[in-house]
């Protein structure tokens, strides 16, 4: 009896193992549509900015907007979503119902079902003049700073007030990640502390290439030579606030300087630790933000700020590695209050006046930073130490919940 029982279960429990592998097959070719839906869309909105016949059409829709992103006129508007965006979504349609109809894979319509659904609006916008449903551009004050996972409207304001050749993402950033138009640097004034030193220079030297504008920060101007597009202002230790003038017009602060004493323990070292490598920074950054006034300036302004990965790292001079770590914890803890854009440059040992062992170059580092920087990450690793690209995730997202939790701004 009680075999007949076990066998009338295991016959219930039994798994359909083809049920299972086609809602898995569902499911893969359903995430492929929704991919492909957004690097059709996106990559058709690049393109309208790379050739002219296409860009005519698109033209309309930039000349919709003010700066504010309220409206023109009516009339503008909805001939903007008649010639832009209608075409936009009805070849987004159509080349994912081709793609369905080739491929004959029933999750392929969950992509053309989601490019459906921009049709809908832009027809809406159209026929109807409504905006409800333009959520990247509402109109009003932009209150937060560009998401990192979505776009948002402060991330598709830049391409509208920014650079219209760059933020072509039009929900994910996928495209512009790998495009590496997710920040654009042409035309920007960017300011950098440390700017004597060997990276400092050549973080100068590739931004200049990316058509920037770089004011030099340094406690050392003798070691500076003059160039074009660079100005050089000096400043001291503790007196950070006669900067505050300097910073208004200053896009992108990067905050580079920093000390190493190495083996030493005496209370000199780790007052001159902590004083250089923690709070000259936080003084900077605290004068900064004072900056980030006004409807838009949460979109353009950044800090970017060089903590190492002596934050999860050993760095063989105990002093560095504890200002850095209570640096990056701080740095964190800001983050939270969505300022302005933040990203934290964890970088490892290169060849330079503080460390003359480091086995990677100045200018090998700085091109790193700014290629990821364009594909707009917040985090920017470039070490050879393949265990800081797995500790330092764990860690800044451990130390990101923990302070969300138990801190309040």
């Amino acid at each position: 009896m009680l075999a007949i029982n076990l066998a009338g279960i295991e016959e219930k429990l039994q798994i359909n193992w083809d049920l299972v592998n086609t809602c898995l097959q569902f499911a893969t070719w359903g995430l492929f549509s929704l991919l492909l839906a957004e690097v059709v869309r996106d990559s058709y909105h690049a393109l309208c900015h790379q050739f002219s016949w296409l860009g005519k059409w698109h033209n309309k829709h930039h000349q919709a907007y003010r700066r504010d992103l309220s409206v023109v006129s009516l009339k503008i508007y909805q001939e903007s979503q008649l010639y832009n965006d209608i075409i936009e979504s009805s070849i987004l349609v159509t080349i994912l119902t081709i793609v369905a109809l080739l491929l004959n894979q029933m999750g392929l319509w969950l992509g053309v079902a989601y490019a459906c659904t921009f049709l809908y609006g832009a027809s809406r916008r159209y026929f109807l003049g409504k905006i409800d449903t333009d959520y990247t551009h509402l109109p009003g004050p932009l209150e937060t700073i560009p998401s990192v996972w979505w776009v948002n409207r402060s991330y598709h304001w830049r391409h509208h007030f920014d650079d219209v050749n760059a933020y072509y993402s039009g929900v994910f950033p996928l495209v512009d990640t790998i495009l590496g138009t997710g920040l654009s640097l042409k035309g920007k004034t960017v300011a950098l502390t440390g700017a004597s030193g060997a990276l400092g220079q050549a973080l100068a030297g590739e931004l200049l290439k990316h058509n920037a504008k770089v004011v030099a920060l340094t406690t050392h101007p003798e070691k500076l030579q003059a160039q074009d597009k660079v100005a050089i202002v000096s400043w001291e230790l503790g007196n950070e606030a006669d900067l505050k003038n300097s910073l208004e017009k200053v896009d992108i602060l990067i905050l580079n300087h920093g000390i190493n004493v190495y083996g030493s323990r005496t209370p000199e070292s780790i007052n001159s630790s902590y004083e250089v490598n923690t709070f000259s920074t936080l003084r900077l950054m605290d004068i900064f933000l004072t900056t980030v006034t006004g409807p838009q300036s949460k979109a353009t302004k950044e800090i970017w700020v060089n903590t190492s990965e002596a934050e999860v790292s050993p760095a063989l001079s105990p002093l560095y590695e504890l200002s850095k770590r209570a640096l990056g914890d701080i740095v964190t803890l800001k983050r939270l209050n969505g300022d302005c854009i933040i990203r934290k440059l964890i970088l490892g040992p290169f060849k330079s006046q503080l460390n003359p062992y480091g086995v990677m170059s100045a200018q090998q580092v700085a091109r790193a930073i700014l290629f990821f920087a364009q594909r707009d990450f917040r985090n920017i690793i470039v070490t050879i130490n393949p265990l800081t690209y797995l500790l330092f995730p764990i860690k800044e997202t451990s130390t990101w919940l923990y302070y969300r939790i138990f801190s309040k701004k």
